[in-house]
């Protein structure tokens, strides 16, 4: 089964933050996601695959499916539950079925990074009329901007980085080529959220 199949992603995030599962929530085309639950995030190649994988995860889990999205290129499901126990049972009864293990996923890395400190007013204009799913951005803040690959990874990051630091998530987008996110806050807050995004991605294990 694994000779045409590529695991691109596969994560669980624990506990989703407040303003991670809102904006989650915006997004989702099936069932709701709250904070306090835990997602399944998982992105293979060939996309189509993904069709079969969300059918074995419902149909032995409890676990609720928020999407399956096909692009061109890949494919990505989401599911989540009040239960941790039961997103992972998810993974595990898709893993099993293809004869995968979860270090068969990509290793992520990071693509580009930014901080912006003291964002003029026009630019902050400029991201939050292209970004309109989280927090407005405001003049004067300090801009946290990161894509990583692959995209599914921005999950984790951003979850985390709510965890541990006073931000603002202004977006997020973890499918396509790249994820990407922006936050915003205090230039010790962005500090923060940098060396959770590195701590996060050096526990990632998988092939490079």
């Amino acid at each position: 089964m694994t000779d045409n199949i590529a695991l691109r992603t596969y994560i669980i995030v624990d506990r989703m933050q407040p303003q991670y599962s809102s904006i989650t929530g915006t997004v989702v085309k099936g069932d709701v996601c709250l904070p306090g639950m835990s997602q399944l995030y998982i992105e293979v190649e060939p996309g189509s695959e993904v069709y079969r994988m969300l059918d074995i995860a419902v149909k032995s889990t409890n676990a609720k499916p928020g999407f399956q999205i096909v692009e061109r290129e890949y494919g990505e499901i989401e599911l989540h539950s009040n239960s941790i126990e039961e997103v992972t049972q998810a993974g595990e009864a898709i893993l099993n079925e293809y004869g995968l293990r979860i270090n068969d996923r990509i290793k992520p890395r990071i693509i580009s990074e930014q901080v912006i400190t003291n964002i003029d007013a026009l630019q902050a204009q400029l991201i939050n009329r292209d970004n309109r799913l989280g927090s407005i951005l405001v003049p004067g803040e300090t801009v946290y901007v990161c894509e990583v690959e692959p995209a599914a990874y921005i999950s984790i990051i951003v979850n985390e980085a709510e965890k541990n630091s006073d931000i603002k998530i202004i977006n997020f987008d973890p499918v396509g080529r790249y994820g990407r996110m922006y936050v915003s806050g205090t230039e010790s807050n962005i500090r923060t959220v940098k060396e959770v995004v590195k701590s996060v991605l050096d526990r990632i294990e998988g092939r490079d």
